[in-house]
């Protein structure tokens, strides 16, 4: 798997690679637009922030290099995210660890 393949929405499973592809063609103008990607983060909201990142990389320079941590540490950190009372997945998500 590549980085861009890498799940970014883990409730929606948008990969990063849809997000990207989502800001370079629509140019969307401000972050929340990107819930147009397949709904990216309209779920528990974890990956918001990510989104933003990727938002303001993809608006001002036309790169999405946002350091992002490892799959394993995502979900995880997403887990805590959710336990904590940061949001609740839909029917379908990725299930919380």
């Amino acid at each position: 798997m590549t980085d861009l393949d890498r799940e970014i929405c883990l409730c929606f499973h948008v990969t990063r690679r849809k997000v990207t592809n989502f800001i370079r063609i629509e140019k969307p103008r401000r972050p929340g637009q990107l819930s147009e990607c397949f709904g990216a983060g309209t779920g528990c909201g974890w990956c918001r922030p990510f989104l933003e990142k990727l938002f303001e990389e993809g608006v001002s320079n036309g790169e999405t290099v946002a350091d992002i941590p490892s799959p394993e540490d995502y979900a995880k950190q997403r887990s805590s995210y959710v336990r904590e009372g940061g949001g609740t997945p839909p029917p379908g998500a990725t299930p919380v660890e």
